[in-house]
């Protein structure tokens, strides 16, 4: 397999890869073979029917979907070790040629971490210092800011260009989250945004603004935590999970052990911002 990269205007990491048919064909040839075993023929036994007649018998369209499900992620992780790329979601899969004798052609697109560039940040953090209303008689006194103040001083400095892919990304996840949220509500979709007087564009519109803000601000943090060099330990990430309640929730923490350890550090990013 060969495979071309390249990165299109919006961020889109694509990887062409071209896959011999020499390689499809043996991929096509051993799910037959597992295939034929489980054939059933009339008035002969599972798995002993004579080769041809089962072979006869076979859905080749369906043959070749087995094959594109058993080679896709296989050609994708290879591509991933060739070019050294780092994706940050799973990728969408275009089949360009997937032709009987010829070389098979296939695109994954998916996205790197963008190059982020941070300003000042602890000026404009520290600039936020002491921004509260303050009534006559009251004692003056430093207070810390607000989250969203520190946020929205830390968004102000920060520079970056969200991969489209990312953000579509984001936005369907939160509109999976408001399908789920509306169904315990015992609401379509459409009732609840007509109930709120709003359409699914309008949605769509505020989830990108949405998604483009949170995404910035995580790129952010990390860029902030790499040169603060703010590390999580195995034992901040334990603490965590000793405060499951059930062995079942215990479980489920051990196996995020990696995503806990970007909140945690996260966290820690915002606690040595409001510190300034």
């Amino acid at each position: 397999m060969t495979v071309a990269q390249t990165t299109t205007s919006d961020g889109t990491l694509e990887l062409t890869m071209t896959v011999p048919w020499s390689d499809v064909q043996a991929s096509f040839d051993a799910v037959v073979v597992e295939t034929t075993k489980k054939v059933e023929v009339p008035g002969v036994r599972r798995g002993k029917a004579p080769q041809k007649l089962a072979h006869d018998k076979l859905d080749e369209t369906k043959i070749y979907e087995e094959v594109l499900q058993r080679l896709i992620p296989q050609l994708y992780n290879d591509a991933i070790k060739k070019t050294g790329v780092r994706p940050l979601i799973s990728p969408k899969i275009e089949l360009l040629e997937a032709s009987k004798n010829k070389d098979w052609t296939i695109i994954a697109r998916t996205c790197q971490r963008p190059k982020v560039t941070v300003g000042d940040y602890k000026k404009a953090v520290g600039e936020t210092k002491g921004k509260k209303i303050w009534t006559p008689g009251e004692e003056k006194k430093e207070t810390k800011p607000a989250l969203d103040v520190i946020l929205n001083a830390l968004l102000s400095v920060i520079s970056v260009d969200i991969p489209r892919l990312l953000i579509e990304h984001e936005v369907n996840r939160l509109l999976s989250q408001l399908i789920d949220q509306t169904k315990q509500l015992g609401l379509t979709v459409e009732q609840y945004l007509a109930s709120t007087g709003r359409s699914a564009q309008s949605v769509r519109t505020e989830y990108e603004e949405q998604a483009k803000r949170t995404l910035t601000l995580e790129f952010g943090l990390e860029e902030v935590a790499d040169r603060e060099a703010i590390l999580v330990s195995d034992n901040d990430i334990d603490t965590v999970v000793k405060t499951a309640k059930t062995d079942e929730e215990r479980k489920g923490l051990e196996k995020e052990r990696y995503y806990l350890a970007s909140i945690l550090r996260r966290q820690k990013t915002i606690d040595f911002l409001s510190s300034l």
